[in-house]
C-alpha cells in the first residue's frame, strides 16, 4: 500500500520535495546545542558537471593526495542481505523472534558469517528506513510479540488483527492501523505490574530511561507531541513547542506525556530484544553488518533536538536539501529531501552529534556500512523549492578531518564505505586515506561505467562486492531485462548458458578477490523483479516483499551443501590464507 492511501492521523515525515514557498538562506536556531554525552556509477550527464577540484578547507590533509591506510577487512568471508522486514513473522511484519534466529541458523549452517540489514529506526510517511523519526531509536514494528505474550501482556485474540495480516509482504498501512493500539495495551499492563513485573518491571524500565537520558526523553517527547499536534511535522507545531529545550519533556501536556511514557517502553523493548538476537548470533559465528544512512529525515527527532547540527532557518525549513542528480535509477536525479549538515558547527563541537550517532549505531552492530559515503568529499545540494534534483551543484564535504575525528573517537570501529554512484579520483582517494573498504556492484559490470570498476577482475582484495543490493532489481530480475545486445557480454562474462539464475554471479561473488562477498536473500532464492525491494526515485510499492520459512527450507534442502562448499572451495572461512609469498616446501 502506498502513502497515498494512509489515514489522515499517520504522521507525516514533512520531507521535502519541492513547492515549499518559503526558504532560509542558512543555518539557524538557537545559539547553541545540547552537549552531547551517549555512552552507550552514474553515468557523466552533460548538464550536471563534475564535483569541484579540491581545495584546502579547515587545513584538512587531503588538498593533496593522502596517504592510504590498510583496512580492516583482511579475511575472505561472506553475508548475505536480509533487511529485518523481510524475515517470515506472523504479525505483518519481519521481528525479532524465533525467524530471525531461524535465519542466524541458517547463515551459521551454510557457512556465511555477516548478516547484512537496511537501517532499523522508526519509518514513517513512505516507510523508507532511510528516512527515520530518530537515529538513536528503534523501529517498534520490529518488536517479537509473542514474547509479550508469553509474558502475560498481551492475549493471543488481541494479536489476531495483526495474524491477519499477509506473510508475504508488508502492508504498512493496515499495520499501522492495527500494531499501536496492540502494543499501547501491552505498555499499559506492564506499568499496573510495577516492580513486579517481566524482565525487571518498571524498575528496569527507569533505570534504561536514565541509561538512556542523552537522547530517549526528547524522542519519545517527539513521538507523543507529534500524534499530539495530529501528526504534523514539527515546523508546524504550536510556536511553544517548535524548538526543543532543557526540561521541555516536564512540560507536556497529560495525553502527550502518557504517550511519552509509551516510547519508553518501546524502546526498553527494541533494545531488550536487540540484545538478545545480538548475543545469539554472536554465539554462532554470526556478525551484524548494520547501515546508517548519512542524511536524517526533515522530520525528526534529531532536527528538532539538535537542530543547529543541520542547516535549518528559525522556522526549521531547509534553504537546500539532499539528493544526487541524475544518475543509472532515473533521469531527473533523486530529490530526497533531507536537510544538509552545518558541517562548520560540527567541525567546532569535535563532531560530536555524528560520534554519538555511530556510538550508538555500534551497540547494535558489529559493522556498520556508512550510505553515500561520497557525501562527506563532495555532496549535491539543491534549492528547496525545485522539484527534482537536475538542477543542483556540488559542495564542498568534511573530508579527511571528519573520518579521523570519528576513528580517534571511536578506534575499533569497522565501516563500510557505500561508495557507489559518480565516484571521483578524490572520492576513492579519501576512502583509501580512512582506511575503509568501498563497495562492488555485479550488475553494474557492464552498462553502467565505462572504467568497469564494477567488474571482478579489477576488484581491490580490500572491498566488499554484492550481486545487488537493496535498490537494484533482484539479480533474476535484471538478467531478464537485459536486451540480447546487453546479455550477450554478461552471459560470456558469468558463463551463463542460456539461463536467467543468479547463481552464476552468486559463484563469482565467492570466487571474487574482494575479502567479503554479499548477496541479498532475493538472489539465493533466485526470485524475478517482483522480489525487488525499492525502486530509487519512488514512493510507493517499497520496502514490502517478505519471504517465509518454506522459502528458507527450501533454500536449505536445494542449496546448502553447494554453499558450504563454496565457502570452503573458495577460501571464504574467516580465515586468512591469503599471501603474497610462498610456503616454506616440505
Amino acid at each position: 500500500m502506498g502513502p497515498d492511501s494512509r489515514k489522515p492521523k499517520k504522521p507525516k515525515s514533512g520531507s521535502v520535495g519541492g513547492g515549499l514557498d518559503e526558504a532560509a538562506t542558512g543555518p539557524s536556531g538557537p545559539a547553541s546545542a545540547p552537549r552531547i554525552t551517549i555512552a552507550t556509477p552514474i553515468p557523466t550527464d552533460p548538464t550536471n558537471p563534475p564535483p569541484p577540484a579540491r581545495t584546502a578547507k579547515r587545513g584538512d590533509a587531503e588538498a593533496s593526495t593522502p596517504a592510504a591506510r590498510p583496512t580492516w577487512l583482511r579475511t575472505r568471508s561472506s553475508g548475505v542481505l536480509a533487511p529485518l522486514s523481510t524475515l517470515p513473522g506472523p504479525h505483518g511484519i519481519g521481528n525479532l523472534g524465533p525467524s530471525a534466529r531461524a535465519f542466524v541458523d541458517f547463515l551459521a549452517a551454510a557457512g556465511f558469517q555477516h548478516w547484512q540489514i537496511c537501517p532499523v529506526g522508526p519509518t514513517g510517511f513512505g516507510d523508507s528506513p532511510y528516512q527515520a523519526f530518530s537515529s538513536f531509536a528503534g523501529n517498534p514494528y520490529f518488536l517479537d510479540l509473542d514474547e509479550l505474550r508469553q509474558a502475560g501482556l498481551l492475549t493471543r485474540a488481541e494479536l489476531a488483527p495483526l495474524r491477519a495480516l499477509s506473510g508475504r509482504s508488508v502492508d504498512y498501512g493496515h499495520l499501522y492501523e492495527r500494531f499501536w493500539p496492540i502494543l499501547a495495551k501491552a505498555q499499559e499492563r506492564f506499568v499496573r505490574l510495577g516492580s513486579a513485573g517481566p524482565w525487571g518491571g518498571t524498575d528496569a524500565l527507569a533505570a534504561f530511561v536514565a541509561a538512556e537520558a542523552d537522547w530517549l526523553p526528547s524522542y519519545a517527547a517527539f513521538m507523543a507531541l507529534k500524534d499530539y499536534f495530529g501528526g504534523h511535522p514539527w515546523r508546524l507545531w504550536p510556536l511553544g513547542w517548535r524548538t526543543w529545550r532543557p526540561g521541555i519533556e516536564a512540560e507536556l501536556p497529560p495525553a502527550a506525556a502518557k504517550e511519552a511514557a509509551r516510547h519508553h517502553f518501546y524502546q526498553f523493548l527494541f533494545f531488550r530484544q536487540w540484545s538478545a538476537l545480538r548475543r545469539y548470533a554472536c554465539e554462532r559465528g554470526v556478525a551484524l553488518i548494520g547501515d546508517v544512512p548519512i542524511f536524517v529525515a526533515l522530520d525528526s527527532a534529531d532536527t528538532w533536538r539538535w537542530r543547529p547540527v543541520f542547516r535549518l532557518d528559525r522556522d526549521g525549513l531547509p534553504p537546500v536539501v539532499a539528493g544526487v542528480p541524475p544518475d543509472y535509477f532515473s533521469d531527473r536525479g533523486q530529490l530526497w529531501g533531507n536537510p544538509l549538515y552545518a558541517w562548520d558547527y560540527l567541525a567546532r563541537s569535535g563532531y560530536a552529534w555524528w560520534v554519538a550517532r555511530l556510538r550508538k549505531a555500534f551497540e547494535l552492530c558489529d559493522i556498520l556500512r556508512i550510505d553515500h559515503f561520497r557525501g562527506f568529499d563532495t555532496f549535491w545540494e539543491i534549492p528547496v523549492d525545485h522539484s527534482d534534483a537536475r538542477n543542483g551543484r556540488w559542495q564542498q564535504g568534511p573530508g579527511l578531518e571528519f573520518l579521523t575525528a570519528i576513528q580517534t573517537a571511536l578506534p575499533h570501529a569497522r565501516l563500510i564505505a557505500e561508495d557507489l554512484g559518480y565516484v571521483t579520483a578524490e572520492v576513492a582517494a579519501l576512502r583509501r586515506a580512512a582506511g575503509l573498504p568501498g563497495m562492488k556492484i555485479l550488475q553494474f559490470g557492464y552498462g553502467h561505467d565505462d572504467n568497469n570498476v564494477n567488474l571482478p577482475h579489477f576488484f581491490p582484495p580490500d572491498s566488499v562486492v554484492y550481486t545487488g543490493t537493496h535498490d537494484n532489481d533482484t539479480t533474476r530480475g535484471w538478467l531478464m531485462s537485459l536486451s540480447k545486445k546487453e546479455r550477450a557480454p554478461v552471459a560470456a562474462y558469468f558463463g551463463l548458458h542460456g539461463t536467467s539464475s543468479a547463481w552464476p554471479l552468486i559463484r563469482a561473488a565467492f570466487a571474487s578477490v574482494a575479502r567479503l562477498a554479499i548477496v541479498p536473500m532475493q538472489d539465493l532464492l533466485n526470485l524475478p523483479a517482483r522480489a525487488r525491494l525499492n525502486r530509487p526515485g519512488t514512493t510507493e510499492g517499497n520496502w514490502q516483499w517478505r519471504f517465509s520459512l518454506a522459502d528458507l527450507e527450501k533454500l536449505k534442502r536445494d542449496h546448502l551443501k553447494t554453499l558450504k562448499h563454496w565457502h570452503q572451495l573458495y577460501d571464504r572461512q574467516g580465515d586468512d590464507r591469503q599471501r603474497e609469498y610462498s610456503a616454506p616446501p616440505r
